[in-house]
């Protein structure tokens, strides 16, 4: 269930700064031009491309979104495409890893630092794939009075293949086996997490990160059930020796979920208390009740912790004011 919004203005207005143009930074607040896309190299022919650090306002460890791309003689895959204004770039960078036609474009979620790039690589061949909610989400923004200046609600950066929740999409190229898995509502509405069976990795989007505090984004769907649920699903999945990549913070194994998760349950257990003894949003807030994880948590800002109190408060029926 999802309640009405509250009406606590300054935390309303740090919500909002952080959902502007769905969760992305405003262009104008970085210089794309000093950005660099490194390169890692996390299987034979799988990839990790990530932006630099210390020039993105909305996530100071690196620059937009992390970037998969598996590569060989069938062709690339890519998971998200990045800021627009960085297209060249990222595009530069695949082709340093190989000159094969990009055959595929998965996205994680909506948000623009993941998916901006869409029709770039679009009208580069890519064929993109992801849930049928965040298509729903990008054929919304289309229909805003701003959609022009906004790069994902570019109808040629469209899903063309879509999917719901249920059994995951299964690609086979390049001696990988790649499965799409539906992850209910968690960061946002419509998340995928991208597995690579025999290197044994997972690129999670943005239902985990280490960096901040979680983001569930209530206005794309979002949800904090959803999000322990994505964390419950991917603690089964994976190993001892699988490779997790988030969309922000570092690479992470499955034992780095467990303390995540269980401060994730902690925080909404605590907000439930008080919410059942009738405390308001700004009584909430005020009560810190993430400071024994403020030390632990890496840019863990104030706002970065309340807009996710905020959000929990939000989920667990709290009052509006």
């Amino acid at each position: 269930m999802t309640a009405k919004p509250a009406k606590f203005t300054p935390v309303l207005l740090a919500v909002a700064a952080a959902l502007v143009a769905t969760g992305g930074a405003r262009g104008q607040e970085m210089d794309f031009g000093k950005v660099e896309i490194r390169t890692e190299r996390l299987a034979p022919n799988l990839y990790m491309l990530t932006g630099s650090s210390g020039l993105d306002p909305s996530h100071e460890d690196a620059a937009g979104g992390r970037i998969g791309v598996l590569a060989g003689p069938d062709g690339i895959l890519m998971i998200d495409s990045q800021y627009a204004q960085l297209n060249a770039k990222v595009l530069a960078a695949v082709r340093r890893i190989s000159d094969g036609p990009i055959r595929w474009l998965v996205n994680t979620h909506i948000h623009r630092d993941h998916t901006a790039g869409n029709a770039f690589f679009a009208r580069h061949g890519a064929v993109i794939l992801a849930r049928e909610e965040l298509r729903a989400g990008m054929v919304r923004l289309s229909k805003a009075p701003d959609a022009a200046k906004n790069p994902v609600a570019d109808p040629a950066g469209f899903p063309v293949i879509t999917y719901g929740m249920g059994e995951a999409v299964r690609i086979r190229m390049n001696g990988e086996t790649v499965d799409l898995v539906p992850v209910r509502a968690a960061h946002t509405g419509g998340d995928t997490s991208i597995r690579f069976e025999n290197a044994n990795v997972v690129f999670i989007g943005d239902f985990y990160r280490n960096y901040g505090y979680p983001f569930i984004d209530i206005a794309n769907g979002g949800s904090l059930d959803g999000m322990i649920e994505g964390l419950d699903a991917t603690l089964r999945s994976a190993d001892a020796n699988t490779v997790l990549v988030p969309g922000h913070g570092t690479v992470i194994t499955r034992d780095d979920l467990i303390p995540y998760r269980d401060m994730i349950v902690a925080v909404r257990q605590r907000v439930q208390e008080m919410v059942s003894q009738g405390k308001t949003l700004k009584e909430v807030l005020a009560a810190k009740v993430t400071a024994a994880y403020d030390a632990r948590v890496a840019g863990g800002t104030q706002a970065s912790a309340e807009r996710f109190v905020t959000a929990v408060y939000r989920e667990v029926g709290g009052r509006t004011e």
